[in-house]
This record gives C-alpha cells, sequence and structure tokens, in this order.
C-alpha cells in the first residue's frame, strides 16, 4: 500500500516531540504539507529541522502558541484557516494521587488534553465537509479504558476523547469527512522516558529496561510485553489520514500491544 497524501495540508497540534513529531514527520514523508506546532517558536523550528534533514522535500509550516487555551486555537486557525488533516494530539499527562490533585489540575488537564481537540474540530470540520474530505484524529489513549489509578486526572481525559470523536463522527455523517481516535498504549515518548528516568537510576539499568518492567508490572495484560515505539503509534495514524481509509469513521483504533483485554 502506497499512502499519498500530495495536495493535503495537516495540523498536527503538539508536534515538536513525541508522538506528535513522529506523526507529522509520518505525514510529511507522505506528501502532505503538515503544520507544525509547539509552544515556542525555537521548539518549533528544531523540529521542522529534524523533518527537512529526513525528508528534504518536504513541506512544512511552523506554528508557535499555547493550544491549550481558547486565544491560542483562535490564533492558529486565523493564520491557518484550512485544513484537509487534523490530528489532535496536544496533551499532557503526570502520575498524582486523586486526593492531592486540586480543581485547578483538573481544569489544565480538560483545557489542553479535551478543549484544544474540541476548538480546533469546531474551527476546521466545516471547512473539510463543505470541501467533502477530511480527515480528523484524536490521539486517546489505552488509560481511556483502563484508568490508571495513580492518573486518573488524565485517564478521563482521554475518555472524553473517545467521546467527542464518536459523537463528530456521527455529526458528520454521510460526507467525505471521517472522524476516529487513535488509543496507544505505554510508548517511548520523550515524556516517558523522563517519567522512567529515576526508576532506572534506582534499579541500575537502561531506560528501555525500566520500560519493559513498567509494562510488565502496571500493565501486565499487555500482550506485545514492551512499550510500542512513537513511529509504531504513528504509522497508525498516516493510515487512518490516508485516502485508503475512507471506510473507516468514529472508530477506536488500539495501537495498545494488546493491553486493553477485550477482542472487540
Amino acid at each position: 500500500m502506497h499512502i499519498d497524501l500530495s495536495g493535503k495540508t495537516a495540523l498536527v497540534s503538539g508536534s515538536t516531540s513525541g508522538i506528535g513529531y513522529a506523526i507529522a514527520s509520518g505525514l510529511a514523508g507522505s506528501g502532505a504539507t503538515v503544520v507544525i506546532n509547539g509552544r515556542t517558536q525555537a521548539a518549533v523550528d528544531k523540529a521542522i529541522a529534524k523533518i527537512t534533514a529526513t525528508y528534504p522535500k518536504a513541506r512544512l509550516q511552523g506554528h508557535a502558541g499555547d493550544l491549550g487555551t481558547a486565544a491560542g486555537c483562535d490564533a492558529l486557525f486565523a493564520a491557518v484557516p484550512t485544513v484537509d488533516i487534523l490530528v489532535n494530539n496536544l496533551g499532557i499527562f503526570a502520575q498524582q494521587d486523586f486526593f492531592e490533585i486540586p480543581d485547578s489540575e483538573w481544569t489544565r488537564f480538560f483545557e489542553i488534553n479535551v478543549m484544544s481537540g474540541v476548538r480546533l474540530s469546531r474551527a476546521y470540520l466545516p471547512g473539510m465537509v463543505e470541501r467533502d474530505w477530511g480527515r480528523v484524529v484524536f490521539i486517546s489513549s489505552e488509560s481511556g479504558l483502563n484508568i490508571p489509578p495513580a492518573m486518573i486526572h488524565y485517564g478521563f481525559t482521554k475518555t472524553a476523547n473517545l467521546s467527542v470523536a464518536r459523537g463528530l463522527a456521527k455529526r458528520v455523517a454521510g460526507t467525505g469527512v471521517t472522524v476516529n481516535s487513535v488509543l496507544p498504549g505505554p510508548t517511548m515518548s520523550e515524556g516517558v522516558r523522563a517519567m522512567l528516568d529515576a526508576s532506572a537510576k534506582k534499579a541500575g539499568t537502561s531506560i528501555d529496561e525500566a520500560g519493559v518492567a513498567f509494562v510488565k508490572s502496571k500493565r501486565p495484560s499487555s500482550i506485545l510485553q514492551r512499550p510500542a515505539t512513537v513511529d509504531e503509534v504513528a504509522n497508525m495514524v498516516v493510515y487512518v489520514c490516508s485516502l485508503q481509509a475512507s471506510a473507516t469513521t468514529g472508530a477506536a483504533l488500539r495501537v495498545d500491544g494488546g493491553t486493553v483485554d477485550t477482542i472487540a
């Protein structure tokens, strides 16, 4: 299968590192013009330089801004009024006991992990429907189904992503626009590596070995028995954004290594 997204413009929120960067790189390698987003211009410029080094003919555009705010989303839409592909990847996570999470932290997680995708979808979906072609993907998580007791505030936002995506797929039913969710399991992004650093040093192991130990202890239902790579997650997202995925919509597509223990 050859995925060709030439002539399409894609926006990936939070795409200067981790899964978002891998998705942006994969879309650029498939021929799409990709809008790279991060909070600082330096991070955006660095990501663009890295993708260009891999794909010298890549068509890239940068936008620095905080999409965890309504003003940040409005500014992006004003600068980039039309996209064909929207990947709502922006998200944060942290381990914190439920009884120690203040209201402000619940609100912060909701604004960044949920409302960024709501606002961007509300801005860009009407144009996709008018043109009768578009792809919207929400990056959820297996934690939206297997709510982690140490990250309840994170898990609830990822469940919300699933609800919004499914509802939007129904809202644009019968058009050439698809809306889907992709659910990664534990993935070796920069953020996860940073989280595992302390445990790796304490155990005297590498971060990769700490990642395997984390999956086996915290996600024992995993069939893969290791964290995924960011590219393994990105491969699914690029496919869902392709012309070939035209009959896939309203779906929650798992790249979780079999962590969610269900045959459905």
